[in-house]
């Protein structure tokens, strides 16, 4: 952690000390301010729900639908909070909430749920997280509290989108992953049957609903594991307490069986086209092209309309090295859903391959207001230096290079070919210090992805008789990537007392070939 947060979090707790929590009435320790949750709710929602696979939109009722299930359930609730729910294009079983009242639910959990009243039940538990500030007392116990309030690089949880390096949503990844301890868990699902009751759904569909997840969580499904069991952790003690509350509120109630049927009709029915297409995204990732078309064209006949399927033939075509007929694809993508990072980013990256630079530009920085990605931000760092723009150049290469990845280092290896001349001494990494005989030694650390050469090193000090003495030295062999190197700098009888006021510095460097 950050020294200067340490003081920070302490006087952060002399000031506000204990909360009340809205919805226990209990007083706990609270740092993160009911402004702070809103924001950080606020900025990270659509950036994770972009990393996660977009908003789902072929059925746009679907999230209407559970919108006002969920506005139901937020007015009775003990907390106010500008409440917003939507469905996911996910086909991982999942549901999760960021402070603030942004709650997501995924396809993949829909099309397992039997009624509308199970819905309630994922949904006033959403709730109860958010409205008892469950993820912001986890923030101020200091699980989170590291960057809290800014975005950090990520790599996605989504399973179709983890090649690409994200920037942008790195709080609220880790907020929705984070796992949720057992009170925190008690409390959601004993308040938020309270909010179904009051609702006026039948509690009864709580019950069922944890009876379901801990008979899938005995059967060790993966995609279950790795959704919501992985920060909701079913078990039969979470059955037995649901039935012990159910016993305490009204009895009957909206079950909704039939209606849930209905409204959730499409994405049953059209299930079958989304496993092919997860089949077919594996297929491509083992190369088997063949395959991988076989699967989607099967998933596209089943539901003609939903833009990953076509997005999946552009990545297919890219892959067979036909970049245009690709582009087709992701022109179509975007034709049934403008509002999906990756959609852009891909033709963004064909356009660039096409020649098309002024097109490959408008697509790139598209796709970074919906993600920023390292990949957009890497082929918008070639496309200015392809036209002369290098300051543009390397500001893009800057951004890109944070993420440890192919794309990163590619854009690191980048910014260092047009910077490294002029700040080496941000790429070299230089120690000083006296051996036994009192020479003055130097240790060079190249810690980039590229070999360097002609390091030079200045050199400030005043000698035994007081005099300044400015020097070079240069190490002219080649420095390699990762390597260090100690090397005498040729300078002698500097007095203790003096070194520590020496200033050396790298002043040039040059990439080897």
């Amino acid at each position: 952690m950050n020294r200067l947060l340490i003081p920070v979090a302490l006087s952060l707790s002399l000031i506000t000390g204990c909360a009340v929590n809205p919805v226990t009435g209990k007083k706990e320790l609270s740092l993160v301010s009911e402004a702070q949750e809103m924001e950080i709710g606020r900025k990270n929602y659509a950036p994770l729900r972009q990393s996660q696979g977009g908003d789902y939109v072929v059925d746009k009722k679907l999230t209407a639908y559970v919108s006002e299930i969920g506005q139901k359930l937020a007015a009775v609730s003990d907390r106010k909070l500008p409440y917003e729910f939507k469905v996911l294009n996910n086909s991982v079983p999942n549901a999760w909430a960021l402070p603030g009242g942004k709650i997501s639910i995924n396809r993949g959990l829909l099309t397992e749920l039997g009624s509308e009243a199970e819905l309630a039940a994922v949904l006033g538990h959403e709730i109860t997280h958010a409205a008892a500030k469950h993820t912001a007392s986890s923030m101020s116990r200091g699980m989170l509290i590291q960057g809290a309030v800014m975005a950090t690089v990520i790599g996605t949880q989504g399973k179709d989108y983890a090649q690409i390096a994200q920037l942008g949503a790195g709080l609220g990844s880790q907020l929705i992953t984070k796992k949720y301890g057992r009170d925190a868990e008690r409390e959601s699902d004993y308040y938020g049957m309270k909010y179904m009751s009051k609702a006026g759904y039948d509690p009864q569909g709580a019950i069922e609903l944890q009876r379901t997840f801990v008979r899938l969580s005995e059967g060790k499904n993966q995609d279950w594991l790795s959704g919501l069991f992985a920060s909701h952790p079913p078990s039969r003690e979470r059955v037995d307490n649901n039935i012990k509350t159910a016993a305490k509120l009204p009895k009957g109630g909206i079950a909704g069986k039939d209606r849930f049927k209905t409204r959730t009709a499409h994405i049953k029915r059209t299930k079958p086209a989304y496993e092919a297409y997860e089949e077919g995204r594996k297929a491509l990732q083992k190369g088997n092209l063949k395959k991988a078309r076989t699967l989607v064209g099967k998933a596209l006949r089943l539901e003609p309309k939903e833009g990953h399927f076509h997005a999946l033939l552009g990545d297919i075509e890219e892959k067979r090295k036909h970049p245009a007929i690709a582009k087709q694809h992701y022109n179509k993508a975007i034709k049934l859903n403008d509002g999906f990072f990756y959609y852009y980013l891909k033709r963004g990256l064909v356009n660039e391959k096409l020649k098309n630079a002024d097109a490959a530009k408008l697509d790139l920085e598209r796709s970074i207001q919906l993600l920023p990605t390292a990949n957009a931000y890497n082929s918008l760092g070639n496309l200015a230096q392809a036209a002369g723009n290098l300051k543009s150049a390397k500001s893009y290469y800057r951004k890109a290079a944070s993420k440890d990845t192919t794309e990163g280092k590619a854009a690191y290896s980048a910014l260092m070919a047009l910077d490294l001349s002029e700040n080496p001494q941000n790429y070299i990494k230089l120690r000083t210090g006296l051996d036994n005989k009192g020479r003055v030694k130097a240790e060079l650390y190249n810690p980039t992805p590229r070999d360097v050469k002609s390091i030079v090193i200045a050199i400030h000090f005043r000698d035994a008789n007081g005099q300044i003495r400015k020097l070079k030295r240069v190490y002219k062999p080649v420095l390699p990537s990762g390597k260090k190197r100690i090397i005498d700098l040729g300078v002698k009888n500097i007095p203790k007392a003096q070194l520590s006021k020496a200033k050396f510095g790298i002043i040039g460097a040059r990439l080897a070939k």
